[in-house]
Order: structure tokens, then sequence, then C-alpha cells
């Protein structure tokens, strides 16, 4: 290519020095200067090499601008307020040419997106017909901008996927998709990635999301960014790829509505790209620019959706989400509040502020916002200082209503009330009763598993929480758990502590490990000891804890010994940045000291410390004297 660049221009030289004028002072400068114009006028002529026709081509060639004069017509488009103005362009002697026709149109499908009542009368109206065979006989003359906009235009009008107008109008963005501006496909993707998608353009769709994954690079500012982060980044796996990290060398210049946007786009795609996570929390932190209260809610959202766990951004929106908290709407505030409980993050004065606001709007809120502010409170193990008030609201709202929630929510619900300590009996018997949970015995899905394992919580809080309860009861058959699935991961701390505790007890018959109980937990180790606080055999006992109870003819234990169940508490067990207990972990407790177990808790902060198989074993055996000695204390 260059070599034949070269050539052409020694012989474009060669035929300038033969029209160069004679005369020594001119020389080399009238040489040049013809050199220049024969160069210019060649790209311009394709008859330009030859000397005639050049001298004549640069006497006569005229000069014209991109740009035609602006006339009468456009003046009336973009003055028009009605679409019987637009309309009556081409009967009214008006000749519309090029881009007129196609901005004629524009124009036209945003006055109608006021009137949508008027879309389908239009598409039957002769002059619309008219006009847009008129675009489609001058479409390869129109500007590009214009045409991109023509596009997003007809797609919100009701043209039929067959209109051959619809399709040429494709078929020639198509074409020209590689000579668009960055700026014309960004504009596509933003306005009509998710019509063609709806559509069916499949092709058109496939070219633009390809230009733009190679053209990535030309992003220069961080609105376009955002737009394509948002509309089109959920088309494309790769292209989402590059917006994240375009987004990581841009995120400096977001402000916080960008970084809002970023955030939301990421969590509807569920995406957890920690780099861009962690750029986005530093410049949250780090600039003092305010937040607003829909950007609070939906930074809360989107990090609880993505399960992006940084404290000092959790600091802070707690504390900027407090003011707000009266002006919240009470979906709002359940919103919020679910979102801190899936981070795990509890905020005492801000979950404060949201029982005060459930108590203000009892008469305004809906039962389902309560319900899912009593499921965070439920995950946090949070009690309102206003405890008594809240739970008569809670019992008052539910009376009447509880029968009318989906099964599983009211199963969650219950849930909730037992792990806060407030579920009363009659609601109970309205969960434990045989046409509720035989929806839950045959249904192995995750959710249905779920729901089936809360329902053997409930029942285990009405049998050893509530002595007065009568009953019903889960059958014997639900409380079995069946053969094993497929075995969970063991951790680092499960497994040490169970090869510890095998090395104290010295045979295997003196404990049980991964004991699986009748109330739906597990437990990781389970031993017997007697008055002398030695080891007993477990297996010569009547164990009436397990699913199902075993030893049905064996002796009960000898008087005054003591089962111990051994519980370890890994680090997603608490809290965030705190040694309390999430509700489910507290409840599981609860159940297995009103079983009768003294409780051998294991946690992750503890265990870390312990260096030598010495200390662990050590560790064990004083814990299980404080155990017994706190037992015999009562």
């Amino acid at each position: 290519m260059a070599a034949r660049l070269v050539k052409r221009c020694a012989c474009l030289l060669r035929e300038a020095a033969h029209l160069a004028p004679a005369g020594p002072p001119a020389g080399r400068l009238s040489l040049a200067s013809v050199a220049h114009k024969t160069l210019t006028s060649s790209a311009t002529s394709p008859s330009s090499h030859f000397p005639a026709s050049v001298s004549q081509h640069l006497e006569k060639e005229p000069v014209t601008t991109p740009y035609p004069e602006r006339q009468e017509v456009d003046e009336l488009i973009e003055k028009a307020s009605e679409p019987e103005e637009l309309l009556g362009l081409l009967p009214g002697g008006h000749s519309l040419r090029q881009n007129q026709a196609a901005l004629a149109l524009i124009r036209l499908s945003r006055l109608l997106a006021e009137r949508p009542a008027d879309k389908a009368s239009l598409v039957q109206d002769a002059r619309f017909q008219q006009l847009l065979q008129l675009v489609n006989s001058q479409i390869t003359a129109v500007w590009h901008g214009t045409l991109v906009k023509l596009l997003r235009s007809l797609y919100t009008l009701p043209l039929p996927a067959s209109s051959k107008e619809l399709q040429s109008v494709e078929q020639e963005v198509r074409w020209r998709l590689r000579r668009l501006k960055f700026k014309h496909l960004a504009f596509l993707a933003e306005s009509s990635a998710a019509r063609m998608q709806e559509r069916g353009s499949q092709e058109l769709l496939a070219e633009l999301l390809l230009n733009l994954e190679r053209r990535w690079v030309e992003i220069e500012d961080g609105r376009t960014l955002v737009a394509l982060l948002t509309k089109a980044g959920s088309l494309s796996e790769p292209l989402m790829n590059h917006l994240e990290d375009k987004c990581l060398d841009l995120v400096e210049q977001f402000g916080p509505d960008e970084l809002q946007k970023v955030l939301a786009a990421l969590a509807a795609q569920n995406r957890r790209c920690v780099p861009l996570l962690r750029a986005i929390s530093y410049h949250l932190v780090q600039k003092p620019f305010p937040l607003t209260k829909g950007v609070l809610l939906d930074l809360a959202y989107a990090y609880g959706k993505l399960g992006f766990h940084q404290t000092q951004v959790f600091q802070r929106l707690a504390t900027d989400l407090l003011p707000h908290v009266p002006s919240l709407t009470p979906g709002e505030v359940a919103r919020c509040a679910k979102s801190f409980a899936f981070l795990k993050w509890l905020s005492l004065p801000l979950f404060e502020a949201f029982a005060q606001h459930v108590l203000s709007h009892a008469q305004s809120g809906a039962v389902s916002d309560l319900c899912n502010v009593l499921l965070a409170f439920a995950r946090l193990n949070f009690r309102p200082g206003q405890e008594d008030a809240f739970f008569e609201l809670v019992h008052e709202k539910l009376g009447s209503q509880l029968a009318d929630l989906e099964p599983a929510l009211q199963v969650d619900v219950l849930w909730a009330l037992c792990v806060l300590q407030q579920a009363r009996a009659s609601e109970l018997q309205a969960v434990l009763r045989p046409e509720l949970h035989a929806q839950f015995l045959g249904d192995r899905s995750p959710r249905g598993q779920s729901t089936l394992q809360k329902l053997l919580h409930i029942n285990a809080t009405a049998q050893l929480e509530h002595p007065e309860y009568k009953g019903p009861l889960l059958p014997a058959s639900v409380l079995d758990p069946g053969p094993p699935g497929p075995e969970r991961k063991v951790t680092p701390l499960q497994k040490e502590l169970q090869e510890t505790l095998k090395g104290l007890l010295g045979t295997a018959e003196r404990g049980r490990f991964s004991v699986a109980t009748q109330y739906g937990w597990v437990l990781d180790a389970e031993v017997l000891l007697d008055a002398e606080g030695q080891f007993l055999p477990l297996r010569d006992f009547v164990a009436p804890h397990l699913a199902p109870p075993s030893g049905g003819q064996l002796p009960p234990p000898p008087p005054r010994a003591k089962r111990l169940a051994f519980l370890r508490w890994e680090f997603p067990n608490f809290a965030s940045r705190s040694k309390d207990l999430l509700g489910r972990f507290a409840l599981a407790r609860r159940h297995m000291l009103a079983a009768g177990f003294l409780v051998v808790d294991v946690p992750y902060y503890e265990w870390l410390e312990l260096r030598s198989e010495w200390q662990k074993a050590a560790y064990l055996k004083d814990k299980m004297r404080k155990s017994v000695a706190e037992e015999l204390a009562k």
C-alpha cells in the first residue's frame, strides 16, 4: 500500500513539473504550489491525472459546504406542535428532500408520544404512508445522526414488523454501522437495543453489539458509559467485561448519580465485580458529595443484592439515611431494612427509627411491608426498644390476615416470630395444621426444602418453648430427614473440632458427630458425661432428640448425667463486625438448651487463636467444665 502511494505521488510530481511555469525566481516555489494543487484536485476528480483536465478542474471546481442552507420547511418542522401540521406538508406543496422527510417523522413521533391513543389511527393515514415512502426513497441521503434517530422514532410508532419502510431503515443502519461515530452507536444501544430485541431484529442487534465490543475504547465520558452499562451490558458478556474495565478508568469522574446507576446495573445483572465495587466504595467514602434519599436507598439495595461488605460505606449509608427515615414510605422502610439485613449490618439507631416508623404508620402500612420488616429484624435478632407496642401491632395486623398470605410467607413470618420469641399458640396452630404443611412435604426444590426446615423449627418451638401448646404438631414421618443428601464441604473449623474431640474421647462409642435432631438442627458433636465428669457410651442410653428417636428399649441416662452439644460458630453466623449471633443461630442455641443440652459454643474467633493440638484439647476441656459449672450454679 505504501509503495503504491509513493509511486502515485511521484507520477503527480512529474505531471506538475510539466505544468509549472518557467522563470528562475519562482523555480522551486512554483513547483511546490502546483504540486499541492494537483494533489488536491486528484483526490476529488478521477480524471485529474490528464494535464488538460487538471487545469480545467482547478479553474472550474465549485466550492460546496457539507450542510445545505436552512429552508422555510425546516422551520415548519421544528415549530410544529400538532401532527396535522406535519402531515399537511406534502399536500401543501412543500418539497421535502434529504433529511427533511426523516426529520418530519422524528418530530411526528415526539408529538405522538404524548398522545398514545392517536398512534393507531396515524398508521392508517394516507399522508403518513406517503411520508414513509418518501423517506424510503431518500434513505441513502439521510445523514448518520438523523438516521439513528429515525430508527428510534419508527420503533416507537405502531408499525408492523413486516413494514418494508422499517426494514429498509434497519438495513441502511446495518450497512452504515462501521462508518457511524461511536456516539451514534451508543445512541442506538441506549434507545433502540431493547426494541430490537422485542421486534426480533437479531442480526442488527448482534452487529451493533459487535461494533460496540470492538470500539469500547472510544468511550470518553461517564454518561455514555453508564448508559451502555445499563441498556446494553446485559445483552453481551464480552461488552459487559469491557464496560466494567472502562468504569475502573473513569470512576474518578463519576458523581453520586453515576455511581448509583453503575451499582444498580451490576445488581440487576447480579455481577459481583470486586475491583469495581472496591473502587466505587472508595469514592463513596472519600468524596464528600451529598447523597439524596433515592440514591441512598438504591445503594443499600445494590450492596445487599451483591452481598458486598464494606464497613465504612455501611456506616455512611446508615448515618445519612437516619434523618430521612420520617419521610420514607412504609415500602421504602421495608426495602431498606431488608437490604441491611442481607448485609448482616445492624445499626441500632437506624433500626430503632424503622420500628418507630412502623408504629407511626400503623394504619397506612401494608401487611407485606410489615412482614418484610419483621423478617429483617429476625435475621439480625433485633428487638426494638418499644418491644411490647411493636409486637402488639404485629399480632393485631397478622391476626386477621395471616391466613390470607401465601403459605410459604405464612411459614416465614411465624418463623421470624419464633426467632424473636413472640409466637403465640393460635399462630402456631394456624401454620402447623396438616392442610398447610402438606404442601411442602414432596417439594424437593431449594425453596421448598428451606420452608420445610423452618416448619421443623416452628414445630420445635411449639414443643420446647410452649408447654401449654396442645397441637397440632408435625407427624413423625416429617421429623425423619430420610437418607442423607450430598455432603456439604467440611470447613477447616469443623474438621479440626471433630479431630480434637475424637482424641479426647478415645473411642468412637463415647460420642456422635454431625447429629441430625428432630428439631431441624444438626449438632457438630454430642457427648454424655456422668456425675464425675467421665464420658459415657452414648449408644447404651435412649436418645429422644434424634430424628427418628433411637433406643426406645434402652434405659435413660443415669441421674445427674449431662448431655453436651458442641456447636461451632463460623464467621458467616455472626452479624457484620459483631460477636452477636444472627437470629437463626440464636434460635438453634436456644432450642438445644430447651431440649436439655448443655451447649458448648466454639466460635471461630476463639478457635483461630489456638495454635497447637494441646491448646485445642485444653480449650475444649475448659469449655466443657464451664458449661457443667454454670449448670450446677443454677
